[in-house]
């Protein structure tokens, strides 16, 4: 493993005053007897110092080829383009002499430890929030979001494929050849999924994942900036890239890293821009702005959130709510749906 050199990210007084400022908002906003209608900035690689206290792995750790890089890209106002993180270089799959190393071709890179703060170590609480959102510019390759939490056992990540619009129009053949563990062995992908592969990790978008306006899986305009939302329910358990069994859920309420990763073994160069990673219940106006102008006419439309979460039928109510959340479900959506219900 070959981390980038880590910096600072403010000392132990600095962190200390904006957790608690940040909470203290929480408070006053009253948010925490809601759902958030604000986002939850986690990664903003606007900020040069966060791009710097990130780190990159590849697996020249054990001897491979595969490098990996992040930088820090300054905006152009030109054409719209934000200040943003760019990951990458290239995969291989070629072995080292070691005859103990059996498989090479992956690259990451993932926050560093948020450090302490004065009751502890500085976790990231996103329990209140629906998704993980991702503004990015895709080269198409199968990229993967990992989340680790302050789990029990330590090495487990929480995993979900990063669909984009032109990951659903790469139309390239299946192949032995060329996708992650079938290359190996007939048998890696029953060992890697013993109860099947997960919706979460499959080369399909399960329909929660929020890519764009069109379900169609002919979008065009593949080029340009998007933003993905990730249910965090739909994230999968795995160690060390094998599913684990039983599932747990993710630890919302306790998240350590955030990172992207590249196991597709495919060889070649990769190329992802990655401008900012948030928590949110939904595009909200906040947001909105800011989301025309980087995405165009791929962005997200306001009000585009989760409905299950909070218009679920309780198993016993009366029939006069059950008429009124029916009502909700077929002409309420996203955050002003929600929004309606608190004033009800």
């Amino acid at each position: 493993m070959f981390p980038t050199r880590r910096l600072a990210q403010g000392g132990f007084f600095k962190r200390s005053a904006d957790e608690f400022g940040r909470l203290s908002k929480i408070a006053w906003n009253t948010e925490a007897l809601h759902t958030p209608t604000k986002p939850y900035t986690l990664l903003n690689f606007e900020d040069e110092s966060t791009v710097a206290g990130c780190k990159t792995m590849a697996d020249r750790a054990v001897g491979g080829f595969s490098t990996a890089s992040l930088d820090y890209e300054p905006a152009e106002p030109s054409s719209n383009t934000p200040s943003h993180a760019r990951f990458h270089g290239s995969i291989s799959t070629k072995l080292p002499d070691n005859w103990r190393v059996e498989r090479t071709g992956y690259a990451a890179f993932r926050n560093q430890d948020r450090g302490l703060w004065l009751f502890g170590r500085l976790f990231w609480d996103v329990d209140p929030y629906a998704y993980l959102a991702l503004r990015i510019k895709s080269d198409g390759r199968r990229y993967t979001v990992n989340v680790q939490t302050d789990a029990v056992v330590e090495t487990d990540i929480h995993q979900h494929r990063l669909y984009t619009r032109h990951h659903r129009l790469l139309n390239t053949p299946k192949s032995e050849e060329q996708y992650d563990f079938q290359a190996d062995s007939p048998d890696a992908a029953e060992d890697l999924y013993p109860s099947g592969l997960p919706a979460a990790l499959s080369d399909i978008p399960p329909e929660s994942t929020i890519i764009s306006t069109s379900t169609s899986t002919t979008t065009s305009g593949a080029e340009g900036w998007e933003t993905v939302l990730l249910p965090f329910n739909s994230f999968v358990r795995t160690n060390h890239g094998f599913v684990i069994e039983p599932q747990t859920s993710l630890t919302k309420q306790r998240v350590k890293s955030i990172g992207i990763g590249l196991t597709d073994r495919v060889e070649g160069p990769f190329d992802l821009r990655i401008h900012k990673i948030w928590a949110t219940n939904g595009i909200s106006e906040a947001e909105i702005e800011e989301e025309r102008r980087i995405c165009g006419e791929q962005a997200l439309p306001l009000d585009e959130g989760v409905i299950s979460s909070w218009t679920d039928k309780a198993v016993e109510k009366s029939v006069e709510e059950e008429s009124k959340q029916e009502d909700r479900i077929s002409n309420k959506k996203g955050l002003k749906g929600l929004k309606s219900e608190w004033e009800e």
